[in-house]
């Protein structure tokens, strides 16, 4: 049995995220030591663990919730898991589509700059004028990445 502290330097979470996995219930409230600290063991560790690589993949808290509780049964069908996996794999294409989209407009933002004033500039000029762009809305890749 160790401590947060421990917990979080052992898998790299920070000692506040613990806590919040713990208050939305991907981490169950662990037992406490006679001096009221949170003691966690290996279960925990590997809990931990599999969250964090979930969340690196993308997947959404309430995927995460999903996928935990599909691996607390592991008899059953993997059916729903690779549901789960799919779509996060279709928002990440869709996600790759807007930035590639995104490069695209900042590149050709950049090529036909001329390098003299700003008056003449065309980044800010594009930057001014949305209607000079070659896609409609990026927003979503540019707040989202």
């Amino acid at each position: 049995m160790f401590t947060i502290g421990r917990l979080a330097r052992r898998t790299g979470a920070k000692v506040q995220t613990i806590r919040y996995y713990e208050e939305i219930g991907l981490l169950s409230k662990p037992p406490r030591s006679e001096g009221n600290q949170r003691l966690y063991g290996e279960q925990e560790v590997d809990r931990l663990a599999f969250i964090r690589h979930a969340r690196e993949l993308g997947f959404s808290l309430a995927a995460v919730r999903d996928l935990l509780s599909l691996s607390d049964s592991p008899g059953q069908s993997c059916e729903a898991a690779d549901v789960i996996a799919r779509c996060q794999l279709e928002a990440v294409e869709a996600r790759i589509a807007r930035l590639q989209s995104l490069k695209r407009e900042l590149e050709r933002m950049i090529e036909q700059c001329q390098g003299g004033k700003i008056a003449d500039c065309r980044v800010i000029e594009v930057l001014s004028d949305h209607n000079q762009c070659l896609t409609e809305n990026h927003t979503d890749a540019a707040v989202h990445s």
